[in-house]
């Protein structure tokens, strides 16, 4: 039977409610708020944002939407599961190729991804340029090409990218562009350039700052400033056995960034009993240690 003519029967015009058939005397139940739509996002990156190297790669791939059918779960699957333990509904996406810069995915993939949608998280080439290791000239072309695009289909689109980590190949191994260099300083590197990317960018919502979160990771003794000397006890190795890519305790600092960034929910709420830790087998301790360093590297670099 038609809705019109359901509505015909209730003695209702189209677009009017349906009076109430609760008994005489009785007060009906108000009617249930419609429930809102789920959050979209959708991830843009390589390796970093799949959690190569690490058992993050294809853990939980099922729970987010793989826009390439490649099977990665990494930092998205972290992401939603950390926002179903918080009581919120994201629909995650993710669009990554190893090894590639946004330009890649801006110029062979984006008939994949030219959708609108409520939240879109970019994540550039390691070292920004291949060629020239440190050059944003790529990164700031490519952010600004992407944000107008995403733009274009939602105004209210809200972007962020991904400041990446300090590889430790390339600040302690002979060649490296950062050899001889702080350990912090490849990350803060990358961050300026994001800052600058950003500022050029007035559609760009923030950046999100995991490489300052393993800097605060490593100078507060959470994790190892250097694993080619070994691993100090009781700390973490936030890279692979690459030194280069990140290890689980790694991708799962990035998606705390990445999560208390984008909902504005402290990651230490998810707590020492956290799903994900506990799957990919990070004690409870280390879990509570890393959780602490994203909020508080959220809270200083909030800008």
């Amino acid at each position: 039977m038609s809705g019109a003519v359901l509505l015909a029967l209730a003695g209702c015009a189209p677009g009017q409610a349906i009076a109430s058939t609760a008994p005489h005397g009785e007060t009906a139940a108000p009617a249930a708020e419609p429930k809102a739509a789920p959050k979209t996002i959708l991830f843009i990156g390589n390796s970093f944002t799949q959690g190569a190297h690490s058992a993050a790669r294809n853990w939980r791939a099922g729970s987010v939407t793989d826009l390439n059918k490649a099977g990665y779960g990494g930092v998205p699957a972290l992401f939603e599961l950390f926002t179903e333990q918080a009581g919120l509904d994201y629909r995650v996406s993710l669009e990554t190729q190893g090894g590639k810069t946004l330009g890649f995915h801006y110029d062979e993939r984006r008939a994949l991804f030219d959708r609108p949608w409520d939240v879109v998280v970019l994540q550039e080439l390691s070292t920004l340029s291949r060629k020239k290791p440190g050059d944003p000239t790529h990164y700031l072309r490519d952010v600004a090409r992407l944000t107008a695009l995403f733009k274009a289909r939602n105004p209210a689109v809200e972007i962020r990218l991904v400041s990446t980590w300090t590889r430790a190949d390339q600040t302690y191994k002979p060649g490296g562009h950062w050899y001889g260099k702080p350990v912090t300083a490849m990350a803060e590197d990358l961050r300026a350039a994001a800052d600058r990317a950003r500022a050029a960018n007035p559609g760009v919502a923030g950046v999100l700052p995991v490489g300052q979160a393993w800097n605060r990771a490593m100078t507060t003794g959470v994790a190892d400033p250097n694993p080619y000397d070994g691993i100090a006890y009781g700390q973490l190795d936030l890279w692979a056995y690459d030194h280069y890519h990140a290890s689980v305790a790694g991708t799962y600092l990035s998606a705390l960034v990445t999560f208390g960034a984008v909902t504005g929910v402290d990651p230490t709420r998810l707590g020492p009993r956290e799903k994900g830790a506990d799957e990919l087998g990070l004690s409870d301790a280390q879990a509570t240690a890393l959780q602490r360093v994203a909020r508080d590297t959220l809270a200083a670099t909030a800008r």
